[in-house]
């Protein structure tokens, strides 16, 4: 599985760089792509429950408002997740009519899906659109990449403590605190080598790649757990088969979204603080 995981990785990497380089539609269409393909399987997972989520409101209302926050802001993207709210609303109360016997948990499920892949998952786009906002997305995405690598690979090696046995037996303390260091270290190294590419007038400096490197790679990673916390509830091993040895979709994406929107959050702190 380790092989596999690595062999896709390096063929998709030079696909990946390109498509964040360009950053226009072509990016958001992909992202938007990616977060309805893990819409689709987190409706997937609950439909295998007694529960009737909205597979169509899931997929189309995520890929839309990651169109809509390119298309208009975050101004315009809240005004498009009122909407649907009122559309979830709309097609579970029919739903209801129809028979379905728990439509306000299902009305439940499918908006926090909506919410949490297409609104959060929306602002990996809103951070590349961040003033050197290719720079920061190199280094926020990938620290929390090396972190996530490290974890793995110090929790085989030396972990001993369970960091929570609960919703995932194999991830340890040592792990945990092995991909904080990588990830703050990675952080740093990348910064120093992107400000060649940006310019030393640009807003990335090691002191701030260091601390974004830091913080994502102590927060993200709860979003993992988050995931896992739904595949033991559901019992089923990953989302989906999307990729070879990386599951579904949604097994991957569950620590880029939160990368994702804190990063967007910390970087103008940092720049403009």
């Amino acid at each position: 599985m380790l092989r596999e995981r690595v062999a896709i990785i390096i063929l998709l990497l030079p696909l990946v760089a390109w498509v964040v380089a360009d950053g226009g539609w072509l990016f958001t269409g992909a992202v938007a792509i990616v977060l309805a393909f893990a819409a689709r399987e987190y409706a997937h997972l609950f439909r295998n429950d007694p529960f009737r989520p909205s597979s169509p409101l899931l997929v189309f209302g995520t890929f839309l408002l990651a169109l809509s926050r390119y298309w208009g802001g975050i101004q315009f993207s809240a005004s498009v997740l009122t909407l649907l709210c009122l559309l979830v609303m709309i097609w579970h109360l029919i739903d209801f009519e129809k028979g379905a016997p728990r439509s306000g948990t299902d009305f439940a499920i499918t908006l926090a899906g909506i919410v949490y892949l297409g609104w959060i998952g929306s602002y990996l786009i809103s951070l590349r659109t961040l003033m050197d906002g290719l720079w920061w997305f190199f280094i926020a995405l990938p620290s929390v990449w090396f972190a996530d690598a490290a974890a793995f690979f110090v929790g085989r090696w030396i972990g001993r403590h369970r960091l929570a046995p609960k919703l995932s037996p194999k991830k340890t303390w040592e792990g945990y605190l092995a991909g904080i260091f990588a990830g703050a270290l990675s952080g740093l190294l990348l910064a120093l080598l992107w400000r060649v590419g940006a310019g030393t007038p640009s807003s990335i400096t090691p002191v701030r790649g260091v601390i974004v490197g830091l913080i994502l790679s102590v927060l993200a990673p709860f979003g993992d757990l988050g995931v896992s916390m739904i595949k033991r509830e559901i019992q089923v091993k990953d989302t989906g088969n999307l990729l070879p040895g990386h599951g579904g979709a949604l097994d991957r994406l569950d620590t880029w979204i939160w990368a994702g929107v804190l990063g967007y959050i910390l970087i103008p702190w940092l720049v403009n603080g």
